[in-house]
């Protein structure tokens, strides 16, 4: 289903990312602009360590489950007609 509103939502192609390049620059400053780059990438450097850190866990915790023993439940043993 193609939804005429989104169609036009993608990937940023050469233009877009030009007139969002000179946005940036006019609504930060030239002088703020290292500022904004700088706290931009420790914070795209915390968001991939904490990416990290879940998928570890997850995956941690996946090979728990996987490795955990599984108790085998009790057969009852049903006597024969010569044992009663």
């Amino acid at each position: 289903m193609n939804h005429p509103i989104l169609a036009g939502i993608g990937p940023f192609g050469t233009t877009e990312m030009i007139i969002v390049a000179i946005l940036v620059l006019v609504l930060f400053g030239a002088k703020k602009l290292p500022t904004f780059a700088r706290s931009l990438g420790k914070s795209m450097g915390e968001f991939k360590k904490a990416r990290e850190e879940f998928e570890h866990e997850l995956t941690s915790a996946q090979d728990d489950v996987l490795n955990t023993p599984t108790k085998q439940p009790e057969q009852k043993r049903i006597p024969t007609t010569t044992e009663v």
